[in-house]
């Protein structure tokens, strides 16, 4: 038991490590982007924005007499966090007045991307913070697997 709980511990921190992970990597696309006018797509860039979801099945498959609760836990406690999907924000863009600039419209207002650095850079923190906690529990996890092994020697 003490094996199949330390890998799921593990492995519960590991699927935080790697949603935080992309999170980081679409913020830093987002802050890049701050002043990307002109995309394929035609407009300014979009804010980029990263869904998660629990891994844990929340179907009445298997215990469709039980609430909802208990049965999840059940079913496959901790299983961690997956990523639903990377959809674009769907504010509005800025609008800056620069009758100078090669996209500016016909009143002369440039849009710029609906990306705010500061925003950016608090969810910036908040990523950095939450892929720390989830190094802590996998190395608290060895921690309690070595100590367990030492004391059977």
């Amino acid at each position: 038991m003490l094996q199949n709980s330390l890998f799921t511990s593990i492995d519960t921190s590991a699927s935080g490590l790697t949603a935080q992970r992309l999170r980081m990597d679409v913020i830093a696309g987002n802050i890049a982007n701050v002043d990307t006018t002109r995309t394929p797509e035609g407009g300014p860039f979009k804010r980029q924005l990263v869904v998660f979801a629990s891994k844990t099945d929340l179907t009445f498959r298997k215990f469709p007499f039980l609430p909802m609760k208990i049965k999840t836990q059940m079913e496959n406690p901790g299983e961690g966090v997956k990523v639903l999907e990377t959809m674009k924000d769907p504010s509005p863009p800025r609008l800056k007045y620069d009758p100078g600039h090669p996209d500016a419209n016909n009143e002369g207002y440039v849009a710029y991307p609906n990306v705010d650095v500061v925003k950016e850079m608090v969810d910036m923190i908040s990523a950095s913070r939450a892929y720390e906690a989830n190094i802590t529990a996998i190395n608290s996890a060895k921690a309690m697997a070595m100590k367990s092994l030492s004391i059977g020697k």
